[in-house]
């Protein structure tokens, strides 16, 4: 009897853990891009330079977000450890991907006036609470 190819060895794993479909579908994803990534090269030829490479490769040139990069190194470590059943060294050399830094938004205090002057008065208290308005401009004054 023939042995199943990796990834169907892959799926196999996955399912005995009982894994949900989402994550053995982002996987297998991840795990035939670094294939694909090292041109094909099975992943029993390869070691902890290669993952390192590619994590790096999707951190530096791909610019992906932290969490998608560590989604894509469990399912390389996923592979190693269940599937070949090889242990990775710590990989201490990968470029972590640097989360994206969100500024709020704040509107001017012109903006507020024009926001204030559009609105119906049912609703221009509230509006005034939730921007702090401080009596600052009166209700008075927008209507």
């Amino acid at each position: 009897m023939t042995r199943p190819k990796l990834l169907e060895q892959t799926r196999n794993a996955i399912r005995i853990r009982q894994y949900s479909l989402e994550t053995e579908r982002c996987y297998i994803h991840w795990i035939k891009r670094y294939i694909l990534f090292h041109r094909k090269k099975h992943p029993q030829l390869m070691s902890k330079v290669e993952v390192e490479a590619f994590l790096s490769h999707l951190a530096v040139n791909r610019g992906v977000s932290p969490s998608t990069q560590n989604l894509a190194l469990s399912a390389i470590l996923f592979l190693y450890q269940h599937v070949l059943n090889v242990d990775l060294p710590w990989l201490d050399d990968v470029v972590r991907a640097k989360p994206k830094r969100r500024l709020p938004v704040v509107l001017s205090t012109a903006e507020v006036q024009n926001l204030f002057a559009h609105c119906g008065a049912s609703q221009l208290l509230a509006l005034q609470m939730l921007y702090g308005a401080n009596g600052a401009i009166s209700p008075l004054d927008t209507l």
